[in-house]
Order: C-alpha cells, then structure tokens, then sequence
C-alpha cells in the first residue's frame, strides 16, 4: 500500500489536468447511462404501443410524474423522431467527453513520465561512482526506458480506470435502484446483482498477487538483456577479434528466451482474466434474466423496464471486467514504481554539506593526511600521506593494482577515503563545495570518453560560452589543431559515438584539449599514453609537456621514461606509497623501482 500511495503521489503535481479527466469521467459516464432511461418509452410506447405506467403503490417525485405524464402525451410517431435525435445526441456528448477523458489521461500520464525520467537521470548524475561499480549500466538504463514505460501504461489505463470504472458501477448501480424504486424491479433482483458481482473478481485478485512478482523478475531481465546488448555492441571489435559472434548470438538467444517465458507467464495470467471474468458474468446475468423473465410473464415488469434492466446490468459488467484488468496493471505498475524508487531512495554520498565553502583557487598544496579506502571489503589504499606543492610535477609508478587511479580519484572526490582527509590550501575537501573544488581540476584517463557531438563541442564541454581563440589555442598546444583542419567540417566535424571517427592517438589529444581548455590549475594525467602506438605517443606526451607548464600535475606513468623530469617520482605497491624521490635516486635505492625500469628497457 505505501509503494502504490507514493505512485499515486506523482499524479499530485498535475492534479488540476487530473481533475479535468475526472469530470470527463462523470460526464461520459452520465451521457453512458442516459440510453437506459431512453429504452423505457422507446421500448413501451414506440414499440409495444403501451403508455408508460408505475407500478401500483409507487410514490414517484413530482418531476418523474410530470415527466411520465409529458411522455405518455406523444404519439409513437413523435417520440420516435424525438428519441432518434436524443440518442445522436447522447452519443456524440459521451463520445466528446470519452476523448476528453482520455486526452487528459494521456497527458497525466505522459507529464508524469517525464516527470520520473527527469528524475531519475538527475538522481543518476548525482550519485557516486562506487554506486556505478556495483549497478550494471544496463540495469539503470532499463529503469528510465522499460520500468518508466510500465508506469506511464499504468496511469493511462489502470489509474485512469481505478477512478473511472467504479464511478460507472456507483452510476449503474444506482439505476438499478432506480429501477427498483420506480420501476417495481423486485429487491431480490438488485441483492443477488450486487452479491454476485462482486464475487468475480476474488479470482482476479489472487492472480494479480503472481503478476506482480512476474512482472519483478521481467523487469529485471530487461535490465540484463539491456547491459548485455550495452557491452556487446560498444565491445563488438572486441568480440569480433575473438570470433565471439555466435557465443554472444547463443548467449544472447538464452537470455531473450528466459524473457519470453516470463513475459507469456504474465501474459497467460493478465489474458485469461478477461474471459473468466465475462463467463462468470454471463452466468450471473443468466440468472438474473431467469429471475427478471418470471416478473415479466405474471406482468410485474413492463417490457421497457425489464429492458432498461438488463441494458444497466450488462453496462454494470463491462466495469467489473475492466477492473478486473486493472487489477493485473496496477500489479505490474508496482513492480516497476518499487524499482524506480529503490533508485531514487538511494542515498547520495558525494554531496555538499550544509555551508560547505567554494574553493576559488589553489595557491599551496594539496595534503593527503593518513588516508586509507576500502572498496567493499577490500583495503585499496594505506595511511598515505602525501603533500603536493603547487606547481610540483608528481608521478605515481608501480605495479597493476597497486592504488594508482583510486589515489587520483580521490582529490576530485569521486570516492571519499574510509580514514584520513584530503585538503587543498588547508581546506578538508569534504567541507568544500564539490563543483568549485572540480573546477580546479583537468582529468585525462586512458579510456578517452568522447560525445557524438562536434570536434568543438567535445573540446569546449562544460562552458556555456565559446570562446573561438581559446578552442584553437588549446588544440594547437596539445597537438590537435593539425589533424581538426583536415576534416571535412573542421571543428564542427560530428566524431561519431565515442570519437568513433578517429585514432586513438587523436581521440586522447581531444580529450587533453578539452581538459586543459577549463584552465584548471591542476591537472591528472591516469595513463593518459598506456594504449597508444609509438607515433601517437609522442605526440600525446608532447601535448602533455606542453601544457604541464606553470599548473600542478599528478601523472600515473605507464611508461617510465615519461616521467624521469617529475619533481617527485612515488612507488606505489599494495595501496602503500613505499618508496619517493627522482628518478636517478629510485634507480640506485630502490628495487622496485629499478625492476618497473628493466622491465621495460631490458629489450
């Protein structure tokens, strides 16, 4: 109950279009039920030549009186041309107020799915990356695309429908009442209508229960099917280099046949609902026309009555089966809502405190106080300490695995250290506001992650204001300019999904353009040259030495005669700095060191 009140909450915003579709609902609904009164002297009069007559000892209002009294003064003839018009009439009124209706369903729900959308990809920018390590990209891909879809489907049919059907079975019922008061319907009729009814859906309900949990596990199989596709296609020379095609094609087969066997198990379920409920019905109508047929043999009912009767039960059923569908939509809907707000009641943990500081510039050091972090249960880094002066080139070296990239993520506070504290200029980056800290800082990885936008727009990403002279100087200095001018459209060039277009070597240099082009004081290079040819190599650290100068640089050094200028050289092993200095003094004291060095010069 408490996950289909917060469902229903995400209506509240627009709950005046909401209410609009609500009065449509009533309207339609009344403009339904008007045939029903129209087939008594249609019926009666026209048909059976009879005038309309209450049974005796009914005490009838004054305006049904007057009204019965006015009918029964036209002709069969006249009121034959009457009724025809009304009934066009009626049903062009229902028939507008029907499309308003669902108009403005649509366009609640609709809002509202924009609404979550908009929600869940601003939760998603705001969350950590040690939530992205453990949540597969495909899973929260499927939660803004499949899951969002379900809810949308749910409120433009099942909310809609949650508020509409039972408002046409108060209305149907009450003109049975109706019909029962005025028109000598005996009670016995209306109890059993009313008991019986309510009597189909037990069934529904018990099924609807199995939907939800069917639904769950679908949507989680979409979230598999999503993340599979994700990494096979943006993978595929990957795959293809390995002749993989037909694992992943088998692979991909088994994981959409466990699809479709959930998707026919809530599909038999939500089907069969349908026909059960309309047997159910038709048997209970059946029973109720037995009962009805005797009153109108001994000449208790009049025909026009016992007409207007069965229309009004038959339209009673037509509610009952749509909620009965309902039931199952509302089931499947929640199974989505529980996953959408999972995502959006996850906690932030790289967020602003109250009155954090903006940090404007750097002007002394950044200072690694006994820091030590643990991803999961696993200890990465060790009581580093570490200072680095404004202007200092640092590089960090040492084997795979040893704390490198998870030290450098910690300064623009993509993890926060499980002990210790980071400062820049004195200040505990946890106290600082974290946009004015990540302004100050330039990042270049070895995965260049690129945008299927313009050469231009790549570079210049994050500044609303373009500056022309900016973009080309920053291209020039890290030896992109050359290549950009060759393209067809220059630096409007679209470069394709992940730079799709072009080498890697030129990949990385746009990637260092666009870091150095926010002019960030300090700047991290994570193996910035590890996966490029010779060529492109050179190239790339002749980029880099171009733009080092004057800034603060950490640089994890896959090669090391990248880094024999650095002012500081650290060795890091099993999350420890365990040696520091320059490069000709780590040659003659320490060993690992000088076995990173052999390694790469001995051939």
């Amino acid at each position: 109950m408490k996950t289909y009140i917060r469902f229903i909450k995400l209506i509240l915003p627009h709950g005046g279009t909401f209410s609009l579709a609500i009065l449509c609902m009533i309207l339609s609904t009344a403009f339904s039920a008007s045939p029903v009164a129209l087939v008594i002297p249609l019926v009666d009069i026209v048909i059976t030549g009879k005038k309309i007559v209450l049974p005796a000892g009914t005490v009838a209002p004054v305006w049904l009186a007057s009204l019965i009294a006015r009918v029964n003064a036209f002709s069969a003839l006249e009121l034959l041309n009457i009724m025809t018009i009304m009934i066009v009439v009626v049903f062009i009124m229902k028939g507008i107020f029907e499309f308003l209706r669902m108009y403005f369903m649509s366009d609640v729900s609709e809002k509202v799915i924009r609404d979550v959308k908009d929600r869940i990809y601003r939760k998603l920018q705001g969350l950590s990356m040690e939530f992205y390590s453990r949540n597969p990209t495909g899973q929260l891909m499927s939660r803004i695309t499949y899951d969002a879809a379900v809810i949308r489907d749910a409120i433009s049919s099942g909310v809609a429908d949650t508020f509409y059907q039972p408002i046409q079975l108060l209305v149907y019922t009450a003109v049975l009442i109706g019909l029962k008061i005025y028109g000598g319907v005996p009670w016995s009729l209306i109890l059993v209508s009313l008991v019986l009814v309510p009597l189909i859906l037990y069934p529904v309900m018990r099924i609807g229960k199995k939907l939800r949990k069917i639904s769950q596990n679908s949507q989680e199989k979409i979230g598999d099917i999503n993340n599979m596709l994700l990494e096979t296609i943006t993978g595929i020379k990957l795959v293809k280099s390995f002749c993989m095609e037909k694992y992943e094609s088998d692979n991909f087969k088994a994981h959409n046949q466990a699809f479709y066997k959930l998707s026919m198990k809530s599909i038999k379920r939500m089907k069969i609902v349908s026909p059960m409920t309309e047997v159910m019905g038709v048997a209970c109508v059946a029973v109720i026309m037995w009962m009805t047929g005797k009153s109108i043999v001994s000449g208790e009912l009049s025909t026009g009555i016992f007409t207007a009767f069965l229309i009004a039960l038959f339209s009673l059923m037509k509610p009952v089966k749509k909620l009965s569908n309902v039931y199952g939509i509302n089931q499947q809907a929640l199974a989505a809502t529980e996953r959408i707000f999972s995502l959006i009641d996850e906690p932030i943990i790289i967020q602003d405190k109250p009155g954090a500081e903006g940090i404007s510039s750097f002007n002394n050091e950044i200072a690694f106080d006994k820091v030590s972090f643990k991803y999961e249960e696993e200890m990465v880094l060790q009581d580093i300490d570490l200072t680095v002066k404004k202007g200092e080139i640092v590089a960090l070296v040492g084997p795979s695995g040893g704390g490198k990239s998870t030290l450098v993520n910690l300064i623009p506070r993509f993890y926060d250290p499980t002990l210790g504290n980071i400062r820049i200029d004195g200040v505990d980056l946890k106290d600082a506001s974290v946009s004015s800290m990540r302004h100050l800082i330039g990042l270049v990885t070895q995965e260049t992650l690129l945008f299927n936008d313009t050469v231009k727009a790549n570079i210049s990403y994050g500044h609303g204001d373009l500056d022309e002279e900016q973009l080309v100087r920053v291209a020039t200095a890290a030896n992109a300019h050359r290549f950009i001018k060759e393209f067809p459209d220059g630096y409007n060039t679209i470069i394709g999904e992940r730079g799709v277009k072009m080498s890697g070597g030129q990949r990385q240099r746009i990637a260092i353009a666009r870091a150095v082009y926010k002019n960030p004081p300090i700047l991290i290079f994570d193996e910035a040259t590890s996966q490029l040819d010779t060529e492109s190599e050179q190239l790339v650290q002749e980029a880099i030495n171009n733009l080092m100068k004057g800034r603060t640089v950490i640089i994890i050094a896959h090669r090391l005669s990248t880094v024999k200028h650095a002012d500081k050289i650290l060795v890091m092993d099993k999350g420890r700095i365990v040696e520091s200095g320059r490069h000709e003094d780590l040659l003659n004291r320490s060993p690992l060191y000088t076995k990173l060095y052999e390694m790469q010069f001995s051939n």
